[in-house]
């Protein structure tokens, strides 16, 4: 039990546990009694949620979809604050980080599947990188907005935030490794593995 009640271990779980919550999956169901696992991609993430609850209510979709990734930000970027106010080490706060994206794209609360981790990973790098998160989420957004890809747009984001991590902290601050970043994204682009396919077949959706 001594194992348990070092406070970050706790934390740790806490991330996973927090970060595995569905709120895609809790939303579409409370608010139009969808499943979202059983359509679209299946995936519990933002832009699933847009695209199956558009099909039968699309005056719900946007708020819904909006809700769904602004909570999705928040899990982990919510835990790191707090563990940052109770003065954990950067080290923990990088793990944090790490689980929290792990919890979304392998939830605990759905037999380990999940979204793509790009919300969830955006929030947590909100608090950890700021200057490379807002260059990534910009990224994405122009590319959204002229491709209407969003897996595309996401992976687009995904790498212009990576370099820009090499680029303006060759050595990240607490640190001096890119490690917990090489780590998050890998699980993103893995979790992006039929997206790629389908963009390679010329099958993927626009948003």
């Amino acid at each position: 039990m001594e194992f348990f009640s070092n406070i970050n271990i706790q934390f740790y779980l806490i991330a996973y546990l927090v970060g595995g919550i569905p709120f895609g999956l809790i939303l579409a169901k409370l608010f139009t009694g969808i499943n979202i696992k059983e359509h679209g991609s299946g995936s519990i993430g933002a832009t699933n949620v847009l695209r199956v609850v558009k099909e039968k209510y699309p005056q719900k979709a946007k708020l819904i979809a909006v809700s769904t990734f602004t909570l999705d930000t928040l899990k982990g970027l919510v835990v790191i604050l707090i563990a940052k106010y109770l003065g954990l080490s950067p080290e923990t706060q990088w793990a944090i980080a790490f689980l929290a994206v792990v919890g979304h794209c392998f939830s605990p609360y759905l037999m380990f599947e999940g979204g793509k981790g790009v919300a969830t990973g955006f929030g947590v790098m909100a608090i950890m990188l700021p200057i490379e998160a807002i260059i990534g989420i910009v990224a994405w957004f122009v590319f959204a907005k002229v491709i209407k890809i969003s897996s595309l747009s996401s992976l687009v984001g995904l790498l212009v935030f990576t370099v820009s991590s090499f680029i303006i902290h060759p050595e990240i601050p607490d640190i001096n490794s890119h490690a917990p970043i090489i780590l998050i994204t890998f699980i993103i682009v893995y979790k992006h593995i039929p997206n790629i396919i389908r963009l390679a077949t010329k099958t993927e959706a626009k948003i």
